[in-house]
């Protein structure tokens, strides 16, 4: 399972339609989290990402260092689903998605993911699984961490 973590001031997920956009969430300070599953991942996966996510020391202290987690600060979450993560280019010039786990698969870790980060008391928003999306973010600072359940980096 691979995240992609990015410190935000405010976050929103608006769904794309043919006939209307819709924003499904929104959110304040805190993460904004893309997500990706790959075959063969588990609930471990889930719950080591979503600890992760949940502990990450990367908001101010009073000192001005990267000192304090979510949890600390009372931020919310806005994670949303996205394959690409899983893409592979080291060949030609077209991705391959092929470690990309079957939708089935990848939706129930992703609302495992989510469950997992609410059991730990966070305010926890979604996208829309396999659908056409546009992501608004005011990135914080930048932050952004890169996280791999298989702990690749």
């Amino acid at each position: 399972m691979r995240a992609v973590i990015q410190r935000t001031v405010s976050s929103a997920v608006t769904v794309i339609g043919p006939s209307h956009n819709e924003t499904v969430a929104a959110i304040g300070h805190g993460l904004t989290v893309l997500l990706g599953v790959e075959e063969g991942d588990t609930a471990a996966d889930a719950r080591y990402i979503a600890d992760k996510i949940a502990g990450l020391r990367i908001f101010d202290d009073e000192n001005g260092k990267l000192n304090r987690s979510l949890q600390d600060i009372k931020g919310e979450i806005l994670l949303i689903s996205q394959f690409t993560l899983l893409g592979d280019a080291r060949n030609g010039r077209r991705p391959s998605y092929s470690r990309a786990a079957r939708a089935e698969t990848a939706n129930a870790l992703y609302e495992q993911t989510a469950l997992y980060l609410r059991e730990r008391g966070l305010n926890v928003a979604t996208g829309q699984f396999q659908t056409h999306m546009h992501i608004s973010l005011c990135n914080d600072g930048p932050v952004t961490i890169l996280l791999d359940s298989r702990k690749i980096f």
